[in-house]
């Protein structure tokens, strides 16, 4: 895929390094465009399932009607695809020492499976309870089905990449990096844990309001201001979720973006707080749920949608009794207050029943399946890889070539009453061929803790997105050491030396970026490279950030489609000590990127590039 990938002459202008480490972001970035559909052609798949949940073999187009917001679709491309006995991952090409690239190998046929461990929205005890009915499942699975398993706490990370050995995963979940731990941002009450320092509030915003602490104004007043701040420390622990989980999604859906076929998202968690797709119910404003993020959701959505991901949410919870129930309650406030008791069965049932509900609406947007009140977590895995390995492809041509921007329901129709049909529910109709406007409204671009996608790309330890594919060379400038950052590196504060001096070229072809067309015949492209290193504890010391602004005539980009696109960034790093270098790119016209993470250690003994390096002093 990169044979012949080597050096280029390009005139492009560099601007100062704008980006230092312990800054809340990256300099201003140009706007992020709106995903499209590609040459105009939708695809999506369906799962067929009879009434006993088993998939329906042997079904043609003919047999499938397809609507597109009520209007009758034609199908240009149709294909059934069934269980493999085995998948088998590719190797990945041979690289030579110092080359790095985010390309990831995938099957040639048959779905990637995706274990997404949610430790953000669940309590402790369930991610324990995962753990076990996952390893169980995972002594059974069948090999030859390619699995992935991310966690998501306060960031989403790669545990283990795609891999058809369950040996490998068995080692990952039962290991260190499957370890449940606590999230800080979960209601204990509502989730049955050990009571935690909002039972406490409960229980004396009760005793004051109850009168056993007397029944003064004074006390009425303190629990009412009591219950206040625990609504809005709740509030704002969920909206923090709410924000988490969707920045998650969206590093999810690019880190799938450049891999084909279908892809099954088995997420297990205790609670989900959004859905991810808008409400086509609402004409008027399907983000209403999502406020200040609607430019993201929108995006990650869309993205979604192009991978080809179907959702299947598993409550890690599990079969579960009335939080006040639990041994490890008091129940004094219950006691002399029984209205409260009512209270909080009625929320406990209320948030129960919503948050099941979303699981069943993101899982039927998305061509998935949902599992709530079932203690056989292993099980629903099984039934999840088992419906989403036996689907049908189904592609068309819209009718409707008004690219407005609008989100279009699709509806898809089986001359079969006795069957059952899974598939994505709508997609947005952005111009196919032409970059679309900001998808931030002015609001948001204020709004405090905006999603910025190359701050995501570039945290230690996320996975690594593949829009846009590239090779990294990493290699040291000199066997010496020197005592001084490199031009234009930022560091952290008290960050002393010596460094050890890296050259990092970013080489990439011409027909991944988003170019456009200028009246004087030239092609333009905005991009951005950018490397951080980290500590073992992934604190960033030193990073370099560069925007590129390139313009090039007809007879450039050919020999560019020949040659590849070339930029080399130098950055320094401490000598002594345990460090990470990640590198990220990103085409600022469609917001598409690329990022690759390594241990210094791997390029630290390889043969310097300039060998008259200056000597440190």
């Amino acid at each position: 895929m990169f044979r012949g990938l080597a050096s280029a002459s390009l005139a492009i202008l560099v601007s100062a390094p704008a980006f230092a480490v312990g800054q809340t972001q990256p300099a201003p970035a140009a706007p992020a465009a709106t995903i499209r559909v590609q040459s105009d052609l939708v695809v999506f798949d369906v799962v067929a399932r009879d009434s006993h949940q088993k998939p329906v073999p042997g079904l043609t187009a003919s047999d499938f009607t397809v609507l597109e917001d009520g209007k009758p679709q034609t199908i240009t491309a149709f294909e059934e695809h069934r269980p493999q006995p085995t998948a088998t991952l590719p190797p990945l090409p041979p690289l030579l020492p110092g080359f790095f690239t985010n390309y990831s190998p995938a099957p040639a046929s048959g779905p990637l499976n995706i274990l997404l461990l949610d430790a953000l929205n669940t309590p402790i005890a369930a991610q324990m309870f995962v753990r076990d009915q996952v390893l169980q499942f995972l002594k059974t699975m069948r090999p030859g089905v390619p699995v992935a398993i991310f966690s998501l706490t306060s960031q989403l990370k790669l545990l283990q990449g795609f891999t058809t050995n369950p040996e490998v995963l068995r080692g990952i979940v039962a290991g260190k990096k499957g370890n449940p731990g606590a999230s800080p941002l979960m209601n204990h009450v509502l989730n049955g844990d050990e009571p935690g320092d909002d039972d406490l509030m409960n229980d004396l915003a009760n005793d004051l309001q109850s009168g056993a602490m007397g029944n003064s104004p004074d006390s009425a007043t303190m629990a009412v201001n009591l219950k206040q701040f625990e609504a809005e420390t709740q509030s704002f622990q969920f909206q923090l979720r709410a924000r988490y989980t969707l920045d998650a999604l969206n590093e999810l859906a690019r880190y799938l973006s450049a891999l084909p076929g279908r892809k099954n998202l088995i997420w297990f968690s205790g609670s989900f707080p959004l859905d991810i797709l808008p409400d086509g119910d609402l004409t008027q404003d399907p983000f209403a749920a999502v406020a200040s993020a609607e430019g993201e959701f929108r995006q990650t959505v869309d993205m979604l949608a192009r991978a080809r991901v179907a959702v299947y949410p598993i409550d890690a919870r599990g079969l579960m009794a009335e939080p006040m129930l639990n041994a490890s309650q008091t129940g004094k406030a219950y006691s002399s207050n029984p209205a409260a008791f009512a209270k909080v069965n009625n929320r406990f049932f209320a948030q129960t029943t919503a948050e099941h509900d979303t699981m069943r609406q993101m899982a039927e947007d998305t061509g998935g399946e949902a599992f709530v009140d079932t203690n056989g977590l292993a099980q629903s895995v099984d039934k999840a890889l088992d419906a989403g390995s036996h689907f049908y492809t189904i592609a068309y041509r819209p009718g409707n070539q008004n690219w407005n921007g609008a989100y279009r329901k699709i509806q898809v129709k089986l001359n079969n009453p006795g069957v059952t049909l899974d598939y994505r529910r709508g997609y947005y109709a952005d111009h196919p061929d032409v970059a679309g406007d900001s998808i931030h409204d002015a609001g948001e671009a204020s709004a405090p803790g905006q999603y910025d996608s190359l701050r995501a790309a570039l945290q230690h330890g996320a996975p690594e997105p593949t829009q846009l594919i590239f090779v990294a060379t990493v290699r040291p400038l000199s066997k010496d050491t020197v005592s001084k950052l490199a031009p234009g590196n930022q560091g952290a504060k008290k960050l002393a030396g010596p460094y050890r001096m890296y050259a990092v070229t970013f080489l990439s072809r011409p027909g991944e970026l988003n170019w456009t067309d200028s009246p004087d015949g030239k092609s333009h492209c905005a991009l951005e490279f950018m490397s951080v290193v980290y500590d073992a504890d992934g604190t960033a010391l030193v990073s370099q950030f560069n925007n590129i602004q390139a313009a090039v005539s007809k007879v450039q980009f050919a020999a560019l489609a020949q040659s590849g696109l070339k930029f080399t960034q130098e950055i320094a790093a401490p000598v002594k000590g345990e460090f990470y270098l990640r590198m990220a790119m990103r085409d600022s016209n469609a917001d598409h990127l690329g990022a690759i993470e390594l241990p210094l250690a791997r390029v630290a003994a390889l043969p310097p590039l300039d060998a008259s390096a200056p000597k440190s002093k």
